[in-house]
Protein backbone atom coordinates (compact mmCIF):
# COMPACT_ATOMS: atom_id res chain seq x y z
CA UNK A 1 0.00 0.00 0.00
CA UNK A 2 0.99 3.64 -0.81
CA UNK A 3 4.48 2.17 -2.63
CA UNK A 4 2.85 2.95 -5.68
CA UNK A 5 1.98 6.41 -5.12
CA UNK A 6 5.57 6.93 -3.76
CA UNK A 7 7.16 4.85 -6.72
CA UNK A 8 5.07 7.16 -9.17
CA UNK A 9 6.08 10.53 -7.19
CA UNK A 10 9.93 9.43 -7.32
CA UNK A 11 9.60 7.84 -11.07
CA UNK A 12 8.07 11.30 -12.63
CA UNK A 13 10.28 13.56 -10.63
CA UNK A 14 12.75 14.66 -13.51
CA UNK A 15 10.65 14.61 -15.93
CA UNK A 16 7.75 17.24 -14.25
CA UNK A 17 8.57 20.08 -16.49
CA UNK A 18 10.83 17.99 -19.52
CA UNK A 19 8.52 15.83 -21.40
CA UNK A 20 9.18 12.68 -22.98
CA UNK A 21 9.48 12.03 -26.38
CA UNK A 22 9.80 8.27 -25.88
CA UNK A 23 7.78 6.04 -23.97
CA UNK A 24 10.86 3.80 -23.54
CA UNK A 25 12.78 6.25 -21.24
CA UNK A 26 14.35 5.56 -17.90
CA UNK A 27 12.11 4.94 -15.25
CA UNK A 28 14.31 6.41 -12.41
CA UNK A 29 17.02 8.67 -12.89
CA UNK A 30 19.79 8.29 -10.91
CA UNK A 31 18.66 12.23 -9.68
CA UNK A 32 14.75 11.30 -9.13
CA UNK A 33 13.78 12.03 -5.54
CA UNK A 34 10.35 12.00 -3.55
CA UNK A 35 8.45 14.86 -3.34
CA UNK A 36 5.75 17.09 -1.95
CA UNK A 37 3.25 14.29 -3.82
CA UNK A 38 4.42 11.66 -1.11
CA UNK A 39 5.52 13.69 2.33
CA UNK A 40 1.26 14.92 2.05
CA UNK A 41 0.50 11.10 1.68
CA UNK A 42 2.48 10.07 4.51
CA UNK A 43 1.04 12.88 6.28
CA UNK A 44 -2.47 11.86 5.49
CA UNK A 45 -1.70 8.29 6.55
CA UNK A 46 -0.70 9.82 9.73
CA UNK A 47 -3.50 12.00 10.24
CA UNK A 48 -6.19 8.26 9.56
CA UNK A 49 -3.36 6.20 11.71
CA UNK A 50 -4.14 9.03 14.85
CA UNK A 51 -7.70 10.37 14.41
CA UNK A 52 -9.60 10.30 10.92
CA UNK A 53 -12.94 12.14 12.70
CA UNK A 54 -10.50 15.07 13.38
CA UNK A 55 -9.72 17.57 10.72
CA UNK A 56 -7.82 19.48 13.16
CA UNK A 57 -5.18 16.40 13.33
CA UNK A 58 -5.16 16.30 9.38
CA UNK A 59 -4.04 19.82 9.89
CA UNK A 60 -1.22 19.43 12.21
CA UNK A 61 -0.15 16.60 10.66
CA UNK A 62 1.05 18.34 7.09
CA UNK A 63 2.22 21.21 8.77
CA UNK A 64 4.53 18.79 10.43
CA UNK A 65 5.26 16.92 7.83
CA UNK A 66 5.34 20.14 5.84
CA UNK A 67 7.76 21.86 7.68
CA UNK A 68 9.97 19.03 8.54
CA UNK A 69 10.29 18.57 4.48
CA UNK A 70 10.12 22.34 3.66
CA UNK A 71 12.26 21.77 0.07
CA UNK A 72 9.73 19.11 -1.50
CA UNK A 73 8.47 21.33 -4.22
CA UNK A 74 5.17 23.16 -2.77
CA UNK A 75 3.34 25.66 -4.58
CA UNK A 76 3.14 28.99 -3.15
CA UNK A 77 -0.08 28.97 -1.72
CA UNK A 78 0.29 25.87 0.13
CA UNK A 79 3.59 26.87 1.31
CA UNK A 80 2.34 29.64 2.93
CA UNK A 81 -0.31 27.26 4.75
CA UNK A 82 2.53 25.36 6.22
CA UNK A 83 3.37 28.16 8.44
CA UNK A 84 0.27 29.60 9.06
CA UNK A 85 -0.36 29.58 13.01
CA UNK A 86 -4.30 29.45 11.61
CA UNK A 87 -4.54 28.16 8.64
CA UNK A 88 -7.78 28.12 6.60
CA UNK A 89 -8.55 26.75 3.10
CA UNK A 90 -7.56 28.80 0.52
CA UNK A 91 -10.39 27.61 -2.49
CA UNK A 92 -7.81 25.47 -4.83
CA UNK A 93 -8.87 23.35 -7.73
CA UNK A 94 -5.07 21.92 -7.83
CA UNK A 95 -4.18 18.41 -8.10
CA UNK A 96 -2.54 18.51 -4.54
CA UNK A 97 -5.75 17.07 -2.91
CA UNK A 98 -5.99 14.14 -6.04
CA UNK A 99 -1.75 13.57 -4.87
CA UNK A 100 -2.19 13.02 -1.30
CA UNK A 101 -5.64 10.85 -1.46
CA UNK A 102 -4.50 7.50 -1.49
CA UNK A 103 -4.44 6.44 2.27
CA UNK A 104 -8.15 7.30 2.23
CA UNK A 105 -9.16 4.54 -0.47
CA UNK A 106 -6.79 1.78 1.65
CA UNK A 107 -8.05 2.98 4.81
CA UNK A 108 -11.88 3.26 4.07
CA UNK A 109 -14.13 -0.69 4.01
CA UNK A 110 -17.04 0.82 1.88
CA UNK A 111 -16.52 3.10 -1.06
CA UNK A 112 -18.86 5.62 0.87
CA UNK A 113 -15.98 5.87 3.19
CA UNK A 114 -13.31 5.86 0.74
CA UNK A 115 -14.90 9.40 -0.92
CA UNK A 116 -16.19 10.93 2.45
CA UNK A 117 -12.52 10.82 3.66
CA UNK A 118 -11.09 11.99 0.81
CA UNK A 119 -13.33 14.86 1.01
CA UNK A 120 -12.45 15.46 4.60
CA UNK A 121 -8.56 15.37 3.44
CA UNK A 122 -8.93 17.86 0.70
CA UNK A 123 -11.40 20.55 2.22
CA UNK A 124 -8.64 21.67 4.54
CA UNK A 125 -6.99 23.39 1.79
CA UNK A 126 -8.67 22.58 -1.54
CA UNK A 127 -12.00 23.30 -0.41
CA UNK A 128 -13.09 24.16 -3.96
CA UNK A 129 -15.78 21.78 -5.84
CA UNK A 130 -12.65 20.76 -8.39
CA UNK A 131 -10.36 19.96 -5.84
CA UNK A 132 -12.89 18.19 -3.44
CA UNK A 133 -14.08 15.96 -7.19
CA UNK A 134 -10.40 15.63 -8.08
CA UNK A 135 -9.77 13.92 -4.46
CA UNK A 136 -13.04 11.80 -4.65
CA UNK A 137 -12.99 10.02 -7.81
CA UNK A 138 -8.82 9.21 -7.10
CA UNK A 139 -10.23 7.66 -4.03
CA UNK A 140 -13.22 5.53 -5.81
CA UNK A 141 -11.15 4.34 -8.55
CA UNK A 142 -8.52 2.93 -6.15
CA UNK A 143 -11.47 1.56 -3.82
CA UNK A 144 -13.04 -0.24 -6.19
CA UNK A 145 -9.45 -1.79 -7.79
CA UNK A 146 -8.98 -2.97 -4.38
CA UNK A 147 -11.81 -4.40 -4.41
CA UNK A 148 -12.18 -6.43 -7.58
CA UNK A 149 -13.85 -3.97 -9.95
CA UNK A 150 -13.24 -4.45 -13.57
CA UNK A 151 -11.63 -1.39 -15.34
CA UNK A 152 -14.83 -0.90 -16.91
CA UNK A 153 -16.84 -1.08 -13.70
CA UNK A 154 -14.08 1.77 -12.76
CA UNK A 155 -14.51 4.04 -16.33
CA UNK A 156 -18.36 3.92 -15.61
CA UNK A 157 -18.48 5.18 -12.30
CA UNK A 158 -16.05 7.90 -11.93
CA UNK A 159 -17.59 9.19 -15.53
CA UNK A 160 -21.34 8.80 -14.35
CA UNK A 161 -20.13 10.03 -10.46
CA UNK A 162 -17.23 12.76 -11.15
CA UNK A 163 -18.71 13.99 -14.72
CA UNK A 164 -15.05 13.04 -16.15
CA UNK A 165 -14.38 12.20 -20.06
CA UNK A 166 -12.17 9.19 -19.77
CA UNK A 167 -13.11 7.88 -23.36
CA UNK A 168 -9.66 9.27 -24.84
CA UNK A 169 -6.79 7.49 -24.89
CA UNK A 170 -3.13 8.81 -23.97
CA UNK A 171 -2.02 9.21 -27.55
CA UNK A 172 -5.07 11.25 -28.31
CA UNK A 173 -3.96 13.66 -25.29
CA UNK A 174 -0.52 14.12 -26.19
CA UNK A 175 -1.70 14.54 -29.76
CA UNK A 176 -4.01 17.43 -28.56
CA UNK A 177 -1.25 19.31 -27.49
CA UNK A 178 -1.70 18.78 -23.81
CA UNK A 179 0.99 20.86 -21.97
CA UNK A 180 1.59 21.25 -18.32
CA UNK A 181 -1.64 21.43 -15.87
CA UNK A 182 -1.79 20.92 -12.18
CA UNK A 183 -5.61 20.91 -11.54
CA UNK A 184 -6.96 18.78 -10.67
CA UNK A 185 -9.70 18.95 -13.95
CA UNK A 186 -6.82 19.37 -16.40
CA UNK A 187 -4.79 16.14 -15.00
CA UNK A 188 -6.74 13.90 -12.60
CA UNK A 189 -9.03 12.37 -15.29
CA UNK A 190 -5.63 11.80 -17.56
CA UNK A 191 -3.84 9.69 -14.81
CA UNK A 192 -6.76 8.02 -14.48
CA UNK A 193 -6.79 7.19 -18.30
CA UNK A 194 -2.89 6.09 -18.15
CA UNK A 195 -4.65 3.52 -15.37
CA UNK A 196 -7.11 1.92 -17.82
CA UNK A 197 -4.85 2.27 -20.75
CA UNK A 198 -1.95 0.02 -18.64
CA UNK A 199 -1.31 -3.51 -19.47
CA UNK A 200 0.67 -3.45 -16.22
CA UNK A 201 2.07 -1.52 -12.90
CA UNK A 202 5.32 -0.01 -15.13
CA UNK A 203 2.94 0.25 -17.96
CA UNK A 204 0.97 2.49 -16.02
CA UNK A 205 3.88 4.79 -14.66
CA UNK A 206 5.41 5.14 -18.02
CA UNK A 207 1.95 6.27 -19.98
CA UNK A 208 1.55 9.23 -16.73
CA UNK A 209 5.01 10.28 -17.29
CA UNK A 210 5.15 10.09 -21.29
CA UNK A 211 1.79 12.02 -21.57
CA UNK A 212 3.74 14.91 -20.33
CA UNK A 213 2.68 17.76 -18.01
CA UNK A 214 2.62 17.61 -14.14
CA UNK A 215 4.60 13.72 -14.31
CA UNK A 216 5.33 12.94 -10.77
CA UNK A 217 1.92 13.88 -10.01
CA UNK A 218 -0.12 12.04 -12.68
CA UNK A 219 2.02 8.92 -12.22
CA UNK A 220 1.47 9.37 -7.95
CA UNK A 221 -2.04 9.46 -9.19
CA UNK A 222 -1.78 6.28 -12.03
CA UNK A 223 0.42 4.78 -9.85
CA UNK A 224 -1.53 4.08 -6.55
CA UNK A 225 -4.40 2.91 -8.48
CA UNK A 226 -2.29 0.70 -10.44
CA UNK A 227 -1.23 -0.87 -7.26
CA UNK A 228 -4.73 -1.39 -6.25
CA UNK A 229 -5.68 -3.18 -9.54
CA UNK A 230 -2.55 -5.13 -10.48
CA UNK A 231 -2.00 -6.17 -6.43
CA UNK A 232 1.67 -5.95 -5.04
CA UNK A 233 3.98 -3.04 -7.34
CA UNK A 234 7.00 -5.19 -8.42
CA UNK A 235 9.92 -5.52 -6.03
CA UNK A 236 12.34 -3.60 -8.07
CA UNK A 237 10.19 -0.71 -7.61
CA UNK A 238 9.79 -1.35 -4.03
CA UNK A 239 13.16 -1.25 -3.60
CA UNK A 240 13.93 2.36 -5.31
CA UNK A 241 11.06 3.57 -2.68
CA UNK A 242 12.86 1.90 0.24
CA UNK A 243 16.39 3.44 -0.62
CA UNK A 244 14.55 7.16 -1.85
CA UNK A 245 13.15 7.50 0.89
CA UNK A 246 14.56 8.70 4.37
CA UNK A 247 14.44 6.62 7.56
CA UNK A 248 11.25 8.63 8.85
CA UNK A 249 9.29 8.76 5.74
CA UNK A 250 10.31 4.92 5.53
CA UNK A 251 9.06 4.12 8.99
CA UNK A 252 5.94 6.13 8.67
CA UNK A 253 4.80 3.64 5.28
CA UNK A 254 5.77 0.50 7.50
CA UNK A 255 3.62 1.71 10.11
CA UNK A 256 0.74 2.12 7.92
CA UNK A 257 0.69 -0.44 6.14
CA UNK A 258 0.99 -2.65 9.31
CA UNK A 259 -1.92 -0.33 10.55
CA UNK A 260 -4.23 -1.37 7.79
CA UNK A 261 -3.76 -5.13 7.34
CA UNK A 262 -4.41 -5.22 11.37
CA UNK A 263 -7.57 -3.51 10.82
CA UNK A 264 -8.64 -5.45 8.19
Amino acid sequence: MLYGTIFGDIAGSTYEFRACKNYKFTTVPEKSHFTDDTVMTLAVASWLMKDPDDLEVLVKEMQFFGNRYPKAGYGGMFRKWLVDKNPKPYNSFGNGSAMRVSPCAWFAKTLHEAETLAEASAIVTHNHPEGIKGAQAVAAAIYMAKTGSSKELIKDYIETAYGYNLSRTIQEIKDSGYDFDSTCQGSVPESIIAFLESNDFEDCIRKAIWLGGDADTQAAIAGSIAEAFYGRVPGQFIGVVEKKLDVYLLSVLNKFNNFVIKNE
